[in-house]
């Protein structure tokens, strides 16, 4: 049978009609984006303070998460984070709190940066759970690719072993050549810098360790490791010359203060050459030297540069080179320790007397007879 024209053209309607319905639903699923994680066992990270949530970082990105999406995680006691970044680093400002997954993470976490521990601010307890759901898709993508930068861990790829081990005497203020080092761990080599350090070190006289980021167990596991390589970090630390004290990068709370005091303690009742070191070299480094350099008479523009120096090293991010992502890291990670330093309201970093700030920040844990003993031990010739 034969079908009239109009009925030709009801039925080609219709179909028009089906083909855009489920065009339009398809077109919906993808607008809606990445499905929620839910019900995400959860386990309280330590070390830095935070909450891992048990799922691989290349899990949850092939949910269809990106790097720079904002997104919310509620947890099962009724705590929650709204419209939080998801970063591939720390690239918050202090106090805020992000999803992170971190380089050699094994789960995506929540946590406050270089802030109080979220597992304690938010209540949780073992059982708890997480569930996280896409807020805004790329919302915070701009500082991500500002901020997402990353090295090898190949010697080949550095120009030479200091530059490799981030290895260099801190020159600045008072600090005379040769007193005081900083560098990569000479004995954590997950970044396969720490046997290159351990030569640097042995080269230079070095005769104290202040280890900012391990702790006694963690270092007897290394030195278990059959593949551990650094016989002059183990000769130090046998005769009592490495003090570890397991700091994090919460330089507003007490226990860093005390973590730090103690820590230079130490190294004042200890005779020189120095080195300071964490993982990389590079934050718990960075703060710990910018201390010591301001208490020691530099000025912002030598601290600032030496702090750069680290991400020339790593980066190859030089002030001439790439401008506006040096002036990114300064702004968003030197400055702000910097402003730890300053108790006074209203005064200028740039111009405040750094050393004062100094004196300032360690006076409590340490007394005054102690600040000085320190100044003597990093500037007397």
């Amino acid at each position: 049978m034969k079908l009239s024209d109009s009925k030709r053209i009801v039925l080609l309607l219709c179909f028009i009609m089906l083909l855009t319905i489920v065009t339009g639903c398809g077109a919906k699923k993808e607008a809606d984006g990445p499905q929620p994680l839910t019900d995400g066992a959860i386990i309280h990270e330590e070390e830095f303070g935070g909450v891992y949530i048990n799922t691989t970082i290349d899990d949850f990105n092939a949910m269809g998460y990106t790097y720079g999406d904002g997104v919310t995680v509620s947890f099962s006691n009724g705590y929650t984070l709204t419209g939080i970044p998801y970063y591939s680093g720390y690239y918050t400002q202090n106090g805020e709190p992000l999803l992170v997954a971190y380089p050699g993470y094994p789960y995506i976490k929540a946590c406050i940066n270089n802030g109080d521990d979220l597992w304690t601010v938010a209540g949780l307890q073992e059982g708890d759970t997480a569930e996280i759901t896409l807020a805004e898709k790329g919302a915070f993508s701009a500082i991500q690719e500002a901020r997402d930068i990353h090295y090898t861990d190949e010697r080949n790829n550095y120009k030479t072993d200091a530059i490799f081990a981030n290895f260099r005497s801190v020159e600045a203020g008072d600090i005379p050549k040769g007193r005081l080092y900083r560098s990569a761990s000479p004995c954590d080599n997950q970044h396969n810098r720490a046997s290159y350090v351990d030569a640097l070190m042995k080269e230079a006289g070095v005769r104290f360790i202040l280890n900012l980021s391990d702790n006694e167990e963690k270092i007897e596991g290394y030195i278990a490791d059959p593949a551990f390589a650094s016989p002059y970090f183990l000769s130090l630390y046998e005769n009592g010359a490495v003090k570890p004290i397991a700091l994090n990068m919460n330089y507003g709370s007490p226990e860093f203060k005390q973590k730090i005091a103690d820590g230079l303690i130490a190294l004042s009742a200890q005779e020189g050459p120095y080195l300071t070191h964490c993982t990389e070299g590079k934050d718990r480094t960075g703060f710990v030297c910018m201390l010591l350099e301001a208490l020691c008479g530099a000025s912002y523009d030598e601290i600032a540069e030496d702090y750069m120096t680290t991400y020339a090293n790593y980066y190859n991010i030089t002030k001439e080179t790439e401008t506006e992502k040096y002036e990114t890291i300064v702004k968003s990670l030197l400055d702000p320790m910097f402003e730890s330093l300053i108790s006074d309201e209203g005064v200028d970093l740039y111009t405040a007397d750094l050393s004062v700030c100094a004196e300032q920040f360690l006076l409590g844990p340490m007394n005054e007879t102690q600040i000085a003993a320190l100044k003597t031990r990093l500037t007397a010739e």
